[in-house]
Order: structure tokens, then sequence, then C-alpha cells
């Protein structure tokens, strides 16, 4: 059983007027968590850490 709780941070590339806020968890073992700031009991969205570095790089270009 893990027991670390995910902790949340809004993404560097959200936009800063209250909008689109995505929210990043990467202090989990083996997961990259993503959910929607303006509603986070909505679902979350859980990547391998090297899948969620590929759509990072290819999302910053």
């Amino acid at each position: 059983m893990d027991l670390i709780e995910p902790c949340w941070r809004t993404a560097t590339r959200s936009s800063s007027n209250g909008g689109d806020c995505v929210e990043v968890a990467d202090n989990l073992a083996g997961r990259v968590l993503v959910r929607d700031s303006k509603d986070r009991a909505g679902g979350t969205l859980s990547f391998a850490p090297d899948a969620w570095r590929t759509f990072v790089a290819a999302t910053s270009r």
C-alpha cells in the first residue's frame, strides 16, 4: 500500500487568468497524475513518467 499523497502543483504552462489550469503531481513513484484545477473531483489522468516527459516535450515546442 502506497501511503504517499500526491503533491499537486499548477503546471507552468497553465494560463494565469484563472481559466485553463492543469495541476500535476509528479512526486509518486512510477506515476505522474494530471487533473483540471477547476474540477478536482472530476477525475485524474495517470501517466508513466516517460510518457509524461514525451508529452511535455511534444507540446512545449
